[in-house]
């Protein structure tokens, strides 16, 4: 391959990413995990044109995505993480940069304006979004959230706040290696109704308090040492950091700690690339969230009243920490 295809190769991969992004969408990987078919069957059953079936599901093969096998199709090992009958699906997370090809779309237009100052606060979605969205926070945290747990120092902490904790990914995974931690999860009324349902499964009801409520408008539940804020910062601007900063602040216990995962972006603010990244995708999706340096988030929880505030794990993706301390 020339330079010139090298580069080039780089401005198509939108057309890879539409093509699964198309079958995600199609639940075609569901279907075909169930049982295998041509396309012309598949094309009947959902309705769809036989001729374009067949194109996308050849295309898809090449990907290594499907195999076929005379006419019929059947999902890969790769591609069965595709179906929603898979243990570690993805789907969910699939359909959620499926929403996201519709923003990014705006890029370019947004980068004359910049950004949606007609917005709310926050990500703003529908029901079947939010299912999305909760669904694909899941799935990318599953086994960060075990990593996090195990490196971070939980023993020394009896109760957490964890605010926006979706289906409860952190609070699962905090509660499992502190056995003695009980935890409050606060979160919008529609998504509490799915960390019941993720609570009651991994059988911890009895230590986890599921409380609704909207952290842009409400206070925050009082009672706890340890607060988490995961993956929160980057959709709020500064000034929404620190009036939640300083919420946190009059609801935490006196000496307890405000635990940021989130990214955190070195001064030059191109390292690391997902960060870099991700900034454009807060561009594209809030009104005023970003990624942010260390030093900005130590200057807005300093001013909200934490102290000792210092970053405790480094990484090249969502998976820094950054904690503070309230007086005691």
């Amino acid at each position: 391959m020339g330079k010139t295809d090298a580069i080039m190769a780089d401005a198509r991969v939108f057309m890879k990413s539409r093509v699964i992004l198309t079958g995600a969408e199609l639940d075609l990987f569901t279907r075909l995990d169930e049982k295998a078919c041509t396309a012309d069957d598949l094309a009947r059953e959902k309705g769809l044109d036989p001729r374009a079936t067949t194109r996308l599901l050849d295309c898809l093969v090449t990907l290594d995505l499907l195999k076929k096998e005379g006419a019929s199709y059947s999902p890969t090992e790769s591609g069965a993480f595709y179906s929603s009958r898979h243990p570690e699906s993805v789907l969910p997370m699939v359909m959620h940069l499926s929403r996201l090809w519709g923003t990014w779309s705006d890029l370019t237009e947004l980068v004359k304006v910049g950004g949606h100052r007609e917005r709310e606060a926050g990500l703003q979605t529908d029901e079947w979004d939010w299912k999305s969205f909760v669904g694909a926070m899941h799935v990318v945290g599953r086994e960060l959230s075990l990593a996090i747990a195990a490196d971070y120092d939980l023993g020394r902490f009896k109760c957490l706040l964890d605010i926006g904790g979706a289906s409860g990914t952190y609070t699962i995974a905090f509660l499992r290696q502190n056995p003695a931690m009980t935890a409050i999860l606060y979160d919008l009324e529609n998504v509490i109704a799915m960390a019941r349902e993720r609570i009651a499964e991994e059988g911890i009801e009895d230590r986890v308090r599921l409380m609704a409520g909207d952290f842009y408008r409400d206070s925050l539940p009082g009672g706890c040492d340890l607060a988490l804020l995961s993956a929160i910062i980057h959709q709020n601007s500064p000034e929404e950091n620190l009036d939640l900063y300083r919420k946190v602040f009059e609801a935490l216990e006196p000496g307890g700690t405000l635990l940021i995962r989130d990214h955190i972006m070195e001064e030059s603010r191109v390292r690391p690339p997902a960060g870099a990244m991700f900034a454009l995708n807060m561009l594209v999706n809030t009104r005023g969230g970003d990624t942010y340096t260390f030093n900005e988030v130590r200057e807005g929880l300093l001013k909200a009243g934490f102290v000792d505030v210092k970053q405790v794990r480094h990484g090249m993706d969502m998976d820094c920490l950054v904690e503070g301390h309230k007086p005691a």
